[in-house]
């Protein structure tokens, strides 16, 4: 008999657990078969339903610095109106008096108007916004994009299934292997950088197998998940590098006018990039955009900041929806927490985490729809309270991923999606 068979259910479980940890790097403990936490979370979130896996792709579009929610999503009236009045949209709700091109979007949009968090510091936010934890300087958390690899492993036989635009990387693998991490485009104008070896062809296959050589003894005697993860990193890299979908990453072949559409400046190029990407079947799609720390002269920055998204986030849902991707494209808008319904004695908003607002588009998500809402100054959650938790597990419900599903880190720490959010399953058409 194996040995593993001798062993009690308990003390075989974590034999597996062991082994698998030590190879792959996690441990999955699937819901339906185990008790406590497993058992507790899967209990809280519904099964199969409205939107489960529509979404092949996730465009994640990230308001660097506290997006003003009553000058954009969420717009108020009297006192704490913003530089512009609201404009009116045909699905019958407003929008702040720059989203003049988006308002005739209303018809693709759900908008979630009761987010609300306890994090009123950037880095955090940000942080809490892109992974659904709290930071921690023990452990990094996954972006979805990482959650969805976990699950649904690579999204591409070459190209990444992860990019992020106009920013680094940051852990967005978490304690996910390397090889998961998102690969990092700077300058959408630029696109993939360095791509091309200089090296021939054949210098550079002799160069790989004598590294292979050297690397080989390292490799059998460490062999941890590390290592492992290291090496399929690298391997990854390599494979970018001989694609023959790179072109994916160049704009040059896109007509002027598109370009323009989208808006001649890096978050408009980055939206344009981002819909080249899941043409090409890239899963998961960042794109951040900052300028939206606006503690004086608001109206100012959102003359260029948010007219900026207001026309780049526009030209995204027509070019998705002519290509006939929107309804499997989940297009995400959010920033780390709102700002204040005061003016301040510098003629802007200051952080205000207490309420404010996100959007969805495609993916199997509503059009013309509201949820929740903040009281009438924009002070604070009125209906429907929503955290970072929920709306995270709402994508990951869009991408059908099993949010209640536990998985157990290198540390021997339990995680899910969202980290026990549930799903909005009110957004879902």
């Amino acid at each position: 008999m194996n040995s593993q068979n001798k062993l009690d259910p308990v003390t075989r479980r974590a034999f597996c657990e062991r082994w698998a940890r030590a190879a792959l790097g996690v441990t999955v403990l699937h819901g339906a078969a185990r008790h406590g936490l497993a058992a507790e979370t899967a209990a809280s979130t519904p099964v199969g339903g409205p939107g489960f896996g529509k979404a092949k792709n996730v465009i994640f579009l990230q308001m660097i610095g506290g997006m003003t929610h009553i000058d954009t999503l969420d717009p108020k009236e009297g006192p704490t109106q913003g530089p512009k009045k609201p404009v009116g949209t045909k699905a019958g709700f407003q929008l702040g008096g720059t989203m003049e091109n988006l308002a005739k979007h209303a018809d693709k949009i759900s908008i979630i108007r009761s987010m609300t968090s306890k994090t009123g510091v950037h880095a955090s936010g940000q942080y809490l916004i892109r992974s659904g934890y709290e930071q921690r300087g023990t452990i990094k958390h996954p972006n979805i994009g990482a959650w969805a690899q976990h699950f649904k492993g690579n999204s591409h036989k070459t190209l990444p299934s992860s990019v992020c635009v106009n920013r680094q990387p940051n852990n967005g693998n978490g304690f996910f292997p390397s090889s998961f991490a998102p690969l990092p485009i700077l300058d959408p104008d630029a696109g993939l950088q360095y791509a091309e070896s200089d090296a021939t062809p054949e210098q550079l296959i002799k160069r790989l197998v004598m590294l292979d050589q050297l690397d080989s003894g390292f490799r059998q005697r460490f062999k941890t998940s590390e290592v492992q993860s290291y090496t399929e990193f690298y391997d990854k890299t390599v494979s970018i590098m001989s694609s023959t979908d790179l072109e994916a990453f160049q704009l040059a072949s896109e007509p002027e006018a598109l370009k323009e559409k989208y808006g001649r400046n890096k978050f408009g190029q980055g939206c344009l990039l981002a819909r080249r990407l899941v043409e090409k079947g890239i899963r998961y799609i960042e794109v951040a955009k900052g300028g939206w720390d606006m503690h004086n002269n608001i109206e100012e920055g959102l003359e260029e900041h948010g007219a900026e998204l207001d026309v780049a986030l526009s030209a995204l849902l027509d070019d998705l929806k002519e290509r006939g991707l929107l309804e499997t494209t989940l297009v995400v808008l959010c920033s780390e927490f709102g700002r204040g319904p005061k003016i301040n004695g510098n003629a802007g908003r200051d952080h205000h985490p207490k309420v404010f607002s996100t959007l969805l588009a495609g993916g199997g998500i509503k059009g013309g729809f509201i949820y929740g809402a903040s009281d009438k100054e924009g002070m604070a959650v009125a209906d429907k309270q929503t955290s970072p938790q929920d709306f995270l597990s709402t994508i990951g419900w869009s991408l059908g991923l099993p949010v209640d599903e536990v998985v157990m880190s290198p540390s021997n720490r339990p995680f899910t999606v969202g980290d026990k959010g549930k799903p909005v399953m009110d957004v879902f058409a």
